[in-house]
């Protein structure tokens, strides 16, 4: 039922219009079953989710279940506790005043009953939003039983002149206040087994005891945990009878495919409008991009417990584009397209993000980022041009002799990090064989494409030790493997 939140103001005039109380799980079930009979989607911006976690946390929130989101760093675990805030009605009618959002047909407060009883039909009521239903703590060991619950506050006392066994010396803790609300505790691992202990009773009762006071307050209240793996982390566990008391465990995980990544990067990345409309981004360097993290997460170097979140990909894109814009600034030109030499850019997103093993320690974080970009770039190859086998013959003709002997004549090839345009464009085209390469198996890329692809093609036959890249100062000098060798005998 809609209420006009506007015209009711009193108790008497809630009541007239036929309101009833439901508790906030049965809110929440009418309202998503509500939307998913019309169709419509609840836990919008969120990809890759369609077919497991989210059909999952759907049958929890029809079950009434408390929740528990248990996944690695970086899988919207918080995104989609918040989201549910909008299958929360509007608006939501409390007595006015009271500090734990006491229903005006139900109270549980001394303070709402005490009001309702002076004034009956006459008690003035306001109305919450949905948006300010959403309590959220951190799980930090310094989290108290008092922050979460509640405690006698001196202050208080000594203010009303009250003596310390009057119940209206409490302080309300975080939890009481968010009555009727959702409440979120993140990394729910990292509270003490102490704290943890406080919320049994909250859990499966819906009661709470604060200083030994002979409270029965019915908390109505939907809880919503989020974790990362129990072996993730030594600072703590979730203890057995709170888990027991958590209603749905529901397992998150990284995107998929390249494609479901790539919708989350552009969707949260976070960019000046400017900077897109200067930068052009081929789809093949987004492809690129987002393959580092599938070669993070499957790397020898990379702790596989602790992830690799979608907010390395994230930085990621915002770095490259912001390497892109510096080095177009800086030759003066007027528009660029992103060159894969511009992920060198990348590499303090992807150092920051990432959690060694001891041989990636040894390896130092840095290479390690290079490694991942090159690692990228030899996965993609073969999307693009003809597979390399490793065990091919010496003598074996194949598609790329033609280029490789070009750089065994040659002297070399030096791609510069701040290369202008023009010039970047030049020293490309310059490789008649890198462009035959081009034509023939990609003969539909556009322009602006075209030269990503000539980079990622000569990245990939360094990859494929068909070529040598070297890095120096000022950029990139790619020659063949032995041929500057046999030349200066």
């Amino acid at each position: 039922m809609k209420l006009d939140h506007t015209n009711i103001k009193t108790l008497g005039e809630l009541k007239s219009t036929g309101y009833t109380s439901k508790s906030i799980k049965d809110e929440l079930r009418e309202n998503l079953l509500e939307k998913i009979s019309k169709g419509e989607q609840v836990f919008e911006g969120v990809w890759g989710y369609e077919n497991s976690v989210i059909p999952e946390l759907e049958r929890a929130i029809l079950s009434r279940h408390n929740i528990n989101l248990l996944g690695l760093r970086g899988q919207a675990k918080t995104r989609l506790a918040r989201l549910m805030v909008q299958l929360l009605d509007e608006w939501m009618p409390i007595v006015e005043g009271s500090e734990i959002h006491d229903d005006p047909l139900d109270p549980i407060s001394r303070y709402a009953t005490e009001l309702i009883k002076e004034k009956g039909d006459d008690t003035p009521i306001s109305w919450v939003h949905r948006s300010e239903r959403f309590y959220e703590k951190l799980a930090t060991p310094d989290v108290t039983v008092a922050d979460l619950i509640g405690d006698v506050d001196p202050i208080k006392a000594a203010n009303l002149k009250l003596s310390y066994a009057d119940d209206r010396v409490i302080h309300f803790g975080m939890i009481p206040r968010a009555n009727r609300c959702i409440f979120v505790i993140n990394e729910l691992p990292d509270l003490q087994a102490r704290i943890q202990v406080a919320l049994f009773n909250i859990l499966q009762e819906g009661d709470i005891q604060i200083r030994g006071f002979k409270l029965r307050l019915h908390l109505d209240i939907q809880f919503v945990f989020t974790a990362n793996p129990e072996d993730y982390t030594n600072r703590g566990s979730i203890v057995t009878p709170l888990k027991d008391r958590i209603g749905s465990q529901i397992l998150t995980h990284y995107p998929e495919s390249i494609e479901i990544a790539k919708k989350i990067t552009k969707q949260e990345a976070q960019l000046d409008k400017r900077q897109s409309d200067f930068v052009y981004v081929p789809e093949i360097a987004m492809d690129l991009l987002e393959q580092i993290s599938f070669e993070a997460r499957n790397s020898e170097y990379v702790d596989a417990k602790s992830g690799v979140s979608a907010r390395m990909s994230i930085t990621a894109f915002e770095n490259l584009l912001s390497t892109a814009e510096r080095r177009a600034i800086v030759a003066g030109d007027k528009k660029t397209t992103v060159r894969l030499s511009d992920f060198m850019g990348v590499v303090p997103s992807i150092t920051g993000k990432i959690e060694l093993v001891y041989e990636g320690e040894q390896e130092g974080a840095g290479s390690v980022a290079e490694n991942l970009i090159e690692d990228a770039a030899k996965s993609l190859f073969p999307n693009f041009f003809p597979k390399i086998d490793k065990l091919q013959r010496k003598e074996e003709e194949n598609e790329y002799d033609e280029l490789v002997s070009w750089f065994f004549d040659g002297e070399g090839f030096d791609l510069l990090d701040d290369e202008k345009e023009a010039d970047y464009k030049s020293k490309l085209d310059s490789i008649g064989p890198l462009n035959n390469l081009i034509k023939e198996y990609q003969p539909e890329v556009s322009e602006e494409d075209a030269y990503f692809l000539k980079e990622l093609l000569l990245w990939g036959l360094v990859a494929h030790k068909k070529l040598s890249k070297h890095r120096f100062q000022q950029g990139y000098q790619f020659k063949d493997l032995y041929g500057s060798y046999i030349r200066g005998l």
